[in-house]
């Protein structure tokens, strides 16, 4: 099934004087929910859903916890998460500290499974 995509004219920030240019922005088909997720996964096996849901309750803690303590969190075929950041530069080696870090994000890297479905993705403009 193709996945549905509208047209978003944006212009170029920081420069409200260029020209906008329009770009391909894919359309959400709604959400999915971890109770949902749960019922799904219990349904395709022979785990019961509060299993289910109590282990993905489990990793959504697990996951922040560890990348906390500076591990990156591998789930195998699914991908991996780490800590990535910010910073501003400073002259010397000796003047960076804690306070240079501006902005911190949690960055996923998908694994083999999931790019390959990216790349088979199909696209369907919305009228």
């Amino acid at each position: 099934m193709a996945i549905k995509y509208n047209v978003a004219e944006i212009g170029k920030p920081g420069d409200p004087t260029a020209p906008k240019k329009f770009y391909a922005r894919p359309v959400s088909a709604g959400e999915i929910v971890l109770e949902d997720l749960a019922s799904d996964i219990s349904h395709a096996s022979s785990i019961n859903e509060a299993d289910v849901y109590a282990v993905l309750q489990s990793l959504l803690r697990e996951i922040p916890r560890n990348i906390s303590r500076g591990y990156i969190v591998r789930l195998g075929n699914l991908g991996s998460f780490r800590l990535g950041s910010n910073s501003t530069g400073t002259d010397t080696r000796e003047e960076v500290s804690a306070t240079n870090i501006v902005r911190t994000r949690l960055i996923f890297h998908p694994g083999k499974q999931l790019k390959s479905l990216l790349e088979g993705l199909t696209f369907k403009k919305t009228e």
